[in-house]
């Protein structure tokens, strides 16, 4: 039983700790969001009330509850549970708490829950360090990690463990911590409900992006700042005093773009990117565009990738789209940032409103793959090189036709000697009048075709 100077202690260091940290969940009733897996029924809620924890990681983005959730299981299971964080720790601490864990279990039989926070900053060769103990069963290793573990993670550490991903809170998941963090007298700011006004919680509920932490220190901030009678409250019909919309907003700081250049938001916002201009969605491909420029993508990236899908999806179905794609990449490569977004803005409309073909695209691949899962085609001897010495004497050349000589400038020839079709064009766009044209040379020539087959035959 702590003693009366313990127990104020204890208190004062709580009053120390910012709102989101006061708030933290202490029950998975109190626990907001990721109902995908903690709904009733869902895997982790059977985990936990079954205590049957094997090693789990945590990924998702700040303030959606990773570390939240680890405490709530420290006091739900029966297990030890200790606490690290790989940004301050290193091996030795690590080590050593592996050795107590290990010692623990030998002891008194009980098993240790490791909760290591921020893990993506330990390397593979200090993640290896958990193998052992984690595969034996001495520790269950609860990771909490903001960086995608398939990419910053060893292989061997994901395959023994459950990846849970955590999803950013709805705004409604927001709306209800801010108003239970805004009434609550122990660990919140104890406040009268109608202290703040729904339009001011809705606001901060939008702006942080489901990121509990950031909406719970800016609602601190405007809360504590009306307190103390800092700043200009106008003449505006809400009483002085009231946390109103315009406190909120000067509340919170700048929106900070949740984007790692290097990571899957990277990959994920490009992804869409990509298939809203396929899908012909000019206002979709417009906003990951501006998601992807905002949060400071290089630009040179997303110009190739414009004049890549210009040939990949649009291809014949409107040929200039190629020739403007490849000038708004040459054009940022000259203008760069702010001005060059007006530029890329130009070439993303202009391709998403394109007709779409990938007809081109499947024929190389066809072909290519072709050479390289079939015999090699030889090259027919009238399309062979006669000019080089000795080329005649071989027959290099001999019986081929000059196209332009032929009426409408073709000529019935054999450019491959086996028939095959690569390229089928589709009935959009300008491919259209390309596939009427091939269809009628196509035509044209199939007689001389069947008459050599049934010549070869007989």
């Amino acid at each position: 039983m702590p003693g009366l100077f313990e127990q104020e202690e204890r208190k004062r260091a709580d009053a120390a700790k910012p709102l989101a940290a006061r708030m933290r969940p202490r029950t998975l009733d109190e626990f907001a969001g990721q109902q995908h897996f903690l709904g009733e029924g869902k895997l982790l809620r059977r985990m936990l009330k079954a205590d049957r924890l094997g090693s789990m990681i945590f990924y998702g983005p700040p303030g959606t509850g990773k570390t939240s959730l680890g405490e709530v299981i420290a006091r739900q299971t029966k297990s030890h549970f200790v606490v690290l964080n790989a940004a301050s720790a290193g091996v030795k601490e690590l080590r050593a708490a592996l050795d107590q864990a290990r010692d623990r279990l030998a002891a008194t039989g009980e098993r240790t829950i490791l909760f290591v926070d921020e893990l993506h900053h330990f390397n593979r060769t200090q993640q290896d360090v958990l193998l052992p103990d984690v595969e034996a069963g001495v520790v269950s290793l609860i990771a909490a990690t903001t960086a995608n573990p398939f990419f910053s993670l060893a292989s061997a550490l994901i395959s023994r463990s459950q990846v849970f991903e955590f999803q950013a809170l709805t705004p409604d998941d927001v709306l209800q911590l801010l108003k239970r963090a805004l009434t609550d007298k122990d660990r919140g700011l104890g406040e009268k409900p109608d202290v703040a006004t729904e339009e001011a919680l809705n606001f901060l509920a939008q702006i942080c992006d489901g990121d509990a932490r950031r909406a719970l220190t800016a609602l601190e901030i405007g809360v504590k700042s009306l307190q103390q009678g800092i700043g200009d409250r106008g003449q505006g019909t809400v009483p002085a005093g009231a946390f109103d919309l315009q406190v909120a907003q000067e509340s919170i700081q700048k929106k900070a773009i949740l984007y790692d250049a290097k990571g899957d938001q990277h990959y994920d916002v490009t992804s869409a990117f990509i298939k809203s201009m396929r899908g012909s969605d000019p206002d979709a491909a417009l906003y990951w565009l501006a998601r992807m420029l905002v949060a400071g993508e290089d630009p040179r990236f997303i110009a190739r990738r414009i004049v890549i899908l210009a040939s990949e999806d649009v291809g014949n179905a409107d040929p200039q789209a190629l020739i403007l794609a490849n000038a708004a990449a040459e054009a940022t490569e000259r203008v760069g940032m702010p001005e060059c977004r007006i530029i890329l803005g130009q070439a993303v409309t202009y391709l998403a409103c394109a007709p779409k073909s990938n007809a081109a695209y499947m024929a190389i691949d066809a072909a290519m793959e072709d050479v390289k899962q079939q015999r090699v085609v030889p090259v027919p001897v009238h399309l062979k090189d006669g000019h080089y010495h000795g080329a005649k004497r071989l027959g290099h050349g001999e019986g081929y036709q000059y196209a332009h000589s032929g009426a409408g400038g073709w000529v019935d020839q054999d450019y491959l000697g086996v028939e095959k079709h690569y390229y089928e064009p589709t009935n959009r766009g300008h491919e259209q009048h390309i596939k009427q044209r091939l269809e009628e040379l196509r035509a044209r020539r199939r007689p001389a075709e069947r008459n050599e087959k049934s010549e070869h035959e007989a």
